[in-house]
């Protein structure tokens, strides 16, 4: 079989190596040549791409709408696949810097390739799909599992008749809504019936409102079922109402988890809650690097991941606040305990500090914060014992600054968005990933409407809240090598949280900003970006893999880090990685800066 020059490079050239070389001379007879001078514009940004290109000779730049550098590609190196892949529409511009010669591969011929060949398709595609596993149940999502249009009634029904109808549907439950599609007003369980009605000898006739467990707790579908477990677990309670935009959607409860075994977070959780003191709860979190590995190793996703470690951290806070009750009594008037940061988006991993604050009733009194103070010292120095080491920037409740009543806070929010200098928008940042732990969480629900609203209409505050964004750049080096550090502790290492995980986090925030996006989680917030038209489906896809792929390997590498007995941190040695996993973390790496560009000319997508 002869072998043409382009047959040559191809067997020579990885990915093209691993095909047949029946299907490698086939592809060389089908590619085409292109000789280019210098300053020649192979694709630009917006336009139609139509062949994926391989460099046999010369030098190619991948710049932004900026004219800003992203890599620079040489002999052997592909480019194109991102826009072929997607919309074929090129996402960024590739052009020489001296006399070149290209060889091109129609799109038909690359979709066939990465079609009809595991590792071409390995090697173009960034993502990542998790190894093939028995599903686990605590991973799913709770539309998965739920029981679809539950029994309900109105409060007013008397409980003879709603009793009937658990009978003859075989429930143990029945919700209590005003009308079909209303909010849910309550839930009457058997137990409720036995404990609060046979028990007191009620009569038959009385209506449900009064016995049935007003405002319950719910979960959207999206929820995890571990989300359920956990809060089953922690509140003493067996079913779960499931809600979405307002309007039931279903119902979980203990007895559809029966069959299935709990997981050992859920288990974490079960001894936290019952921990009598703060010495207790640190031997619990003790285990979190042991489950962080176990839940990697078991290829969960890292929003799950996460999402697992986040609720451990949850439940020390609110067994820690119980505490803080039982030791200085009730407290003076009503609060709310808020985590920010990675607690605040659901994204904490084996390495936290702890990021809180304070929101009291406007009607506290003098004297009263005392009180507040003395709670906030003894939750924290127990946050502190368990693993969640105080913030370096001192941005915790034990700061008066950050235990305020509601009404500072709103002067707080409208200051920041009306005078955006860099330490507001700083402040506005963090805060702005606010989620309510433990307390009165009504406290927090206007102030976060009104606050998005405020900020989103003020087109210097997003202005300059992009631009606080683009601080945080990808470890991106030239001659698609990263930007490393080069001297001290972490030499020659990436780090993963700051020039990693937190860009994509920083966009993620712009995306809930512009779209009144009350999500705090930065993969929800992407997808829900994505939904209100605030970042382009082909953007928002294409940075969803970057940030599974960052996000993943930042927790491999944490949970080799603890294998080997050592303290997990964010920094992570590419010298550690194969020239595959390398590869494409630098693509992905790519993709965040060509979002940050985006975000920073006003636009979703380069398109």
């Amino acid at each position: 079989m002869p072998h043409t020059p382009i047959d040559q490079l191809l067997a020579r050239t990885h990915p093209y190596d691993a095909l047949s070389d029946e299907d490698r001379v086939a592809l060389a007879k089908v590619a085409g040549v292109q000789e280019v001078e210098a300053g020649h514009l192979i694709y630009r940004l917006g336009a139609p791409v139509t062949a994926l290109c391989l460099i046999e000779r010369g030098q190619v730049n991948i710049t932004d709408e900026h004219a800003e550098v992203l890599s620079i590609l040489g002999p052997g190196n592909s480019f194109g696949e991102r826009g072929l892949m997607r919309d074929g529409i090129a996402p960024v511009n590739a052009i020489t810097t001296e006399a070149s010669r290209i060889i091109t591969i129609p799109a038909d011929v690359f979709h066939s390739l990465i079609k009809n060949n595991p590792t071409a398709r390995r090697f173009f595609d960034r993502t990542r799909p998790a190894a093939t596993k028995q599903q686990d149940i605590t991973t799913m999502a709770v539309a998965d599992l739920m029981t679809p249009a539950p029994l309900t009634c109105r409060p007013d029904t008397p409980l003879i008749e709603a009793a009937g109808q658990m009978r003859d549907r075989h429930v143990s439950c029945i919700i209590a809504t005003e009308a079909e599609d209303g909010p849910v007003r309550g839930i009457l369980t058997t137990g409720d019936i036995t404990a609060r009605a046979v028990a007191e000898g009620l009569d038959n006739h009385v209506p449900v409102g009064d016995i049935m467990t007003p405002d319950p707790l719910t979960l959207p579908p999206s929820a995890l079922v571990a989300d359920v477990l956990h809060t089953m677990v922690e509140r003493g309670i067996t079913h779960m109402p499931v809600v979405e935009a307002g309007r039931l959607a279903g119902i979980l409860t203990q007895t559809d988890l029966t069959r299935f075994q709990a997981t050992s977070s859920a288990a974490l959780i079960r001894d936290i809650v019952t921990a009598p003191d703060a010495d207790a709860i640190a031997k619990v979190t003790a285990k979190i690097p042991e489950l962080l590995v176990q839940l990697v190793g078991a290829q969960n996703p890292h929003q799950v991941v996460t999402r697992l470690i986040t609720d451990i951290g949850d439940a020390a806070t609110r067994r820690l606040l119980t505490l803080a009750e039982a030791e200085l009594g009730p407290p003076p008037c009503p609060y709310l305990w808020l985590a920010c940061g990675s607690q605040g988006r659901q994204e904490q991993t084996g390495v936290s500090d702890q990021d809180n604050c304070l929101i009291l009733s406007d009607e506290m009194a003098e004297g009263d914060d005392a009180y507040f103070e003395a709670l906030a010292r003894f939750v924290s120095d127990g946050l502190d014992k368990a693993g969640y080491f105080f913030c370096p920037g001192d941005m915790m409740a034990t700061n008066q600054k950050w235990r305020q009543p509601l009404r500072v806070w709103r002067d707080y929010f409208q200051g920041w968005i009306d005078r955006p200098d860099p330490e507001a928008q700083m402040l506005a940042s963090v805060m702005f990933d606010l989620r309510a732990i433990g307390g009165a969480a009504d406290l927090f629900d206007g102030l976060q409407a009104r606050v998005l609203e405020a900020a989103a209409g003020n087109s210097i505050f997003v202005a300059h809240m992009v631009a606080n964004s683009l601080k945080h750049q990808p470890p991106l080096g030239l001659f698609r090598g990263f930007a490393m550090a080069r001297s001290g502790e972490h030499k020659n290492t990436i780090d993963m949280k700051h020039a990693g995980v937190v860009p994509i986090v920083d966009l993620g925030r712009i995306y809930a900003l512009t779209g009144k996006l009350t999500i705090a989680n930065t993969r929800a917030r992407i997808e829900a970006g994505m939904e209100a038209g605030v970042v382009s489906g082909s953007g928002g896809r294409d940075l969803l893999d970057a940030y599974d792929l960052i996000a993943e390997m930042r927790l491999e590498d944490q949970a080799a880090q603890i294998k080997r007995g050592e303290k997990p941190d964010n920094f992570m040695a590419p010298a550690s990685l194969s020239d595959f996993e390398r590869s494409h973390l630098r693509d992905a790496f790519v993709v965040v800066k060509t979002m940050q560009s985006a975000a920073q000319s006003g636009r979703g997508y380069l398109s």
